[in-house]
């Protein structure tokens, strides 16, 4: 009975240190999982500010082409109202005196077209 109680034992300490081995075995294995996901975080996350960095390139080389049109649109609307202010400037008086005179002279003449009856 003696024997049965030790082998009983011992199979009780077998079992006890096979628990141990899967459970440091399991922590291992969380333990490695772990550190997969945190790599692949940093592969994704490098992946993800090289393509960001691919598109702000791309994105400052086509809106470059267009910044400089707005640029050319602008110094060609500056200069064309340059020279119409210029005009205005320059023109201003003589408008003036023609209007004026239409209303200020008047000539009075039979229109064309009125029919005289008789």
């Amino acid at each position: 009975m003696a024997s049965q109680s030790a082998g009983i034992q011992q199979l009780l300490q077998a079992e006890k240190r096979a628990a141990e081995r899967v459970a440091e075995a399991r922590k291992k294995k969380n333990k490695r999982l772990k550190q997969a996901k945190e790599e692949a975080q940093a592969e994704i996350e490098q992946y993800r500010l090289q393509r960001e960095k691919e598109f702000k390139a791309k994105e400052a080389a086509a809106l470059g082409s267009h910044g400089s049109c707005s640029e050319e649109v602008e110094k060609e609307t500056g200069e064309k109202m340059t020279i119409i202010q210029q005009n205005y400037v320059k023109n201003k008086e003589s408008v003036l005196e023609s209007l004026l005179s239409f209303v200020c002279e008047i000539k009075p003449e039979i229109h064309e077209n009125y029919r005289m009856n008789g």
